[in-house]
This record gives C-alpha cells, structure tokens and sequence, in this order.
C-alpha cells in the first residue's frame, strides 16, 4: 500500500515506510469522518459504555488526593502493583514481587513497544501469527526489528457457525520461521481478531520451540478477562520453563472497559523487567497517576464482586445477538471463544464493479470494497481482515470482515435489523 508523500527537505526515517505508519491505514478509512453519520460502527474495538460505576468512582476520588495527581514511580504505583499481584499470583502460581517482577505501562502497547526497544538488536526477526494486530508491526519495525509472518490457517470449506479453535497453526511452518536471527514469538490469546484461545497443547508446541532456540516470548493476554464457553485460558508463562523467558501483557483497559485510560501493565521475571523499565522511563517516564488507582481499586474488588464472570456472561449475550444475526444470513462466519470481535465470511456479498468506491480502498483487498460497499448500503461498518497480513498472505484475510460486538445490546440489535438487508446482496 502506498504511503502519503510529504515533499520535505528533510528525509524522514525509513522506519516510518517499513512499518506502514505513513500509510492511509484501515482505522482512517473506516471511521466516522468518512462513513455516514447513521453508521453503525461495529468495526473498531472501543466500547460505547461506561467503566463500572464504582472504579469511575474511584478515578473521581484519585482526583481528590493530591499525590494520585502528580508523577507516579515508572514502576508503577505501588497499590495497582499490589492489586496486581493479588489477581495474577493464583493464576501464574507464583508469588510476584511487586518492585522486580510488575512493571504498570501506558497502555499495554507502550508496554509492548517498551520490550522490543529493551530487547530488539537491529536485524533481530520477530514472528508473528496471523492475522496480527496491526500496532506489532510498527513497534517492531521502528525498534530496527523484523518481522517473520505465520499464518492461522481457517478451516477449509467451512459453512455456517465454526470455531474461532479452528483456525489452526501449522507446526512445520512455525519451525521453518526459525532462524539464527530470530529474538522473539508474540503469542496473543485471546486472539485479536480471530477470537482464537490457544490450547494448551498448541502453547506447549511454541514452548518447546521457544526454549530450543532461546527465543523471548511476549504473551499479549490483553483479552484473558473475556473467554467464554468454559474454554480454558492457558498462560503460556506457566508453562515448565517458560516463566524465565516469556513477559505477560494485561490491559486495565480491555478488563474495565476503559480504553481510553491507557493503563497497562507486564508481568515477567526481573532480567526481563528491569530492562524494559529502563525503555518505559525513557519513552513516558511514568504513566497516568489517578487512573492507575483506579485501576487498583478495580482489581482489589473484582473477586468479591464476582466481576469478571458477570461481565463475560454480559459479552456472550453481545456475541448471540450478531451470532443469531449471522445465522439468519447463512454466511460462514467464526464463533469466537474469547475477546470481541467475530470475523464473517464475505466473499459471497456481491457490489457493482462500478460502485463509486473511494481512492483509498482501491488497489487493496477485495474486503476493503465489500466492508466499504456494506457501510454504506447497510448502514453497518466493520474492518478488512486483510490489514492484519503481510501482502504475501492478505488472501487469507480477504474473505472476512471483523465485527466487533463491544458495544451495548440495543446497538447491537440494531445492527442486526440492518444487516438483514445484506441478504439481497448474497450471491
């Protein structure tokens, strides 16, 4: 895809074109300045409802205390370090050491971004499932990275209601991705945007592969909130002998639903923390004060609260509501067993060859028409799947469209009436 070209005296860095940062990406095209002021927004992940009452209480109470509005330690303050480890000690059967084992971040992406600048040697490769999501490939890149992409591969012929499980790794082409460069696998389950829950079997295969080659391994469980169906979450950290080699990303943003908070945090043994500290302090110094003891207030109460289950069983009426919707249709489309998103098959939706298009879907994948094509017929948008693939693979992607159901169940229901009318359009 074609970057912007800025006329400047001054050459940019050619990391901006490596990681497509310059490029019009799929968020640009797909929003509300471009699509119809009655559109539906199912295709970026943000949430159109509030954090639970009472850790938005707790944020207005922060603001309240005169040192919860000033720097906080890089590590992180102490008593969201400490919640922390409360919630996080049962589930990695360790007991965490708050000042050499937790590290809060500016969201978990900066946190990310923080870990390849604290690990990445330039030419260092990078494997990466796909589809990816699309910030890994700037943060690697601009930290002189490379990245090596490895399918998931979805299910052959599939029709009607199939698992987000299905989609599947294949183990020879995960080992012929390594070689003598390679640092680093980034493992994210739940998947973005696949919906996929690694199993345990398929995390002790990348284990194994992980410790032949001395690689890190970043497990990005921003989603581990959100798992349904009873379907086990397996950290890969727990794993025999991988906590000395993996970091373990969370969001409070994603637990909460609080997005634009931008409270994250790593979890990881020290020779892994300490250095990605030292990254953190330089690229943000500490993140946001109040918001991290709201964040701490929220994880002290979510065991008596039972808030977790409460807010998963909430999701999975969410996930009925376009599941049913998509049923009706008879398009092919993934069950998801974690995370929000569901991907539909759409290479049956048929648009005009002349359909006035705009320049910016023009020259990409096929699902960049119809999700565009469905916006503004339907009255429903959704993201391209093949902006999560190398050029080499984006005909994976190309057949689906990512539909987010992280908004509240009238919005939903809505965008089911409408997506009814997709029916005439099927081929």
């Amino acid at each position: 895809m074609a970057a912007v070209d800025y006329p400047s005296p001054v050459k940019f860095a050619s990391r901006l074109k490596d990681g497509r940062a310059l490029a019009e990406d799929v968020w640009s095209i797909y929003n509300v300045a471009n699509l119809p002021a009655d559109c539906i927004n199912l295709g970026q992940g943000y949430m159109n409802f509030a954090p639970p009452e009472w850790v938005r209480k707790a944020a207005e109470e922060a603001l309240d205390v005169v040192a919860a509005n000033h720097y906080s330690h890089p590590k992180g303050r102490i008593r969201l370090r400490q919640a922390i480890k409360k919630v996080y000690d049962p589930q990695l059967h360790r007991d965490l050491d708050v000042e050499k084992e937790i590290l809060v971040t500016s969201g978990a992406n900066e946190g990310q971004y923080s870990v390849f600048t604290a690990f990445l040697e330039q030419g260092d490769e990078v494997i990466m499932f796909e589809p990816f999501f699309d910030q890994y490939l700037a943060s690697v890149t601009f930290n002189g990275g490379v990245p090596i992409y490895v399918p998931l591969h979805p299910p052959a012929n599939a029709s009607g209601k199939f698992s987000s499980d299905e989609w599947k790794i294949d183990p020879k082409e995960l080992r012929a991705a390594i070689t003598p460069r390679t640092k680093m696998i980034i493992v994210n389950t739940p998947h973005n945007p696949v919906g996929k829950v690694f199993t345990r079997a398929e995390l002790e295969m990348i284990a194994s592969l992980a410790k032949e080659h001395n690689l890190l391994v970043m497990a990005d469980e921003v989603y581990d909130t959100l798992v349904f169906d009873g379907k086990e979450h397996v950290r890969i950290a727990t794993l025999p002998g991988m906590w000395d080699r993996t970091v373990t990303v969370g969001s409070a943003g994603k637990s909460f639903a609080a997005t634009g908070w931008r409270v994250g945090w790593l979890i990881g043994p020290e020779y892994i923390i300490r250095p990605t500290l030292a990254a953190s302090t330089r690229i943000v110094f500490c993140s946001n004060s109040p918001l991290q003891e709201a964040a701490a207030a929220g994880l002290e109460q979510v065991q008596e609260r039972k808030f977790f289950q409460t807010q998963t069983a909430e999701y999975a009426e969410r996930r009925k509501v376009l599941t049913d919707c998509f049923d009706t249709l008879g398009l092919p489309y993934t069950n998801p067993e974690g995370s929000y998103f569901i991907l539909l098959d759409i290479s049956r939706v048929k648009f005009p060859d002349d359909y006035a298009f705009p320049q910016s879907v023009l020259g990409r994948g096929r699902d960049f028409k119809a999700c565009w094509f469905i916006a503004l017929e339907v009255g429903v948008s959704s993201i391209p799947v093949s902006e999560f693939y190398c050029i080499e693979h984006a005909n994976i992607g190309e057949v689906y469209a990512r539909f987010s159901f992280c908004k509240d169940v009238d919005t939903l229901r809505h965008a089911s009436q409408r997506l009814q009318n997709l029916k005439q359009y099927i081929v």
